[in-house]
């Protein structure tokens, strides 16, 4: 009984496949079921064997594009449950895309097939609260800290005077800001979403409760 309770867990535990040719829906619900295995503390096994490493050194597919933050407390794989090779990740402080940022991304879907992208803000970001200091306070930060606050700046002016926490609510049209440049970038994201070949979503986490509401 023990080693057939044993055996149930581990086959519970592996992370669903990705199927073949996976569609952006398929893709998206994938992090979802992840995500919501990790708030619920479900054990899992990610695509992390040894089998694995050695299936994907013969070269990557991953699923998901993935710009997020590089806060210490948000870790893609961990939130959505997922292994080695399996999310191609861009991670800066304030999930904001730059020149290299864009240039990784369309890498990955133009050259990789990812069918799907996805920009991860969270609660109590501190390059946003960085931002917002910026516009209420008229703070300055040295070396390179208030270039790369900057672009995140115009989220803030958005919903400056909006009902609600200034820094939620920018955390909010960071995201939004940064889909929309995503979705302006060029002909390569928008060919692709015109085709149905790709979709880019917004989402945001939960620090306390560990949920990604998909905005």
């Amino acid at each position: 009984m023990a080693t057939g309770a044993s055996a149930q867990e581990t086959q519970a535990a592996i992370a669903p496949p990705v199927p073949d040719n996976v569609t952006p829906e398929q893709a998206l619900d994938l992090l979802k079921a992840g995500n919501a295995g990790f708030i619920t503390d479900a054990p899992y096994r990610a695509a992390d064997t040894r089998e694995r490493r050695l299936e994907i050194a013969a070269g990557q597919k991953p699923f998901t594009v993935l710009g997020g933050c590089s806060e210490s407390r948000v870790s893609p794989e961990l939130l959505f449950g997922r292994g080695l090779g399996e999310l191609f990740i861009i991670r800066v402080a304030g999930n904001t895309v730059d020149l290299t940022a864009l240039g990784s991304i369309e890498y990955a879907v133009a050259h990789l097939g990812v069918p799907l992208i996805v920009v991860l803000g969270h609660e109590c970001c501190g390059a946003v609260a960085a931002a917002v200091d910026v516009v209420d306070n008229n703070v300055t930060f040295e070396g390179a800290i208030g270039a790369m606050v900057e672009p995140i700046i115009p989220a803030v002016l958005s919903v400056k005077g909006s009902a609600g926490d200034l820094v939620e609510n920018s955390v909010r049209a960071n995201v939004e800001r940064v889909i929309a440049r995503l979705l302006s970038s060029g002909v390569i994201i928008e060919n692709l979403v015109e085709e149905g070949k790709l979709m880019v979503v917004g989402a945001r986490y939960d620090l306390e409760d560990g949920i990604v509401d998909f905005i």
